[in-house]
């Protein structure tokens, strides 16, 4: 499974806005990598951000 399926795992099973580094708490990866994901996620349209710096999934 790759980080950015983990982000999103992690990002709808809390089914809340979420900081980069909660997620980063629940999946156990270091903030970098997940802020990568959280990015690469977003270009693909597969998260949303209701304020700045938290993210969800759609």
């Amino acid at each position: 499974m790759s980080v950015e399926e983990k982000v999103l795992e992690a990002m709808t099973k809390e089914a809340k806005p979420l900081k980069g580094g909660e997620v980063a708490e629940l999946i156990g990866i270091d903030s970098k990598e997940v802020t990568k994901a959280i990015k690469k996620l977003k270009e693909e349209g597969k998260i949303d951000s209701p304020k700045r710096c938290y993210y969800q999934a759609k």
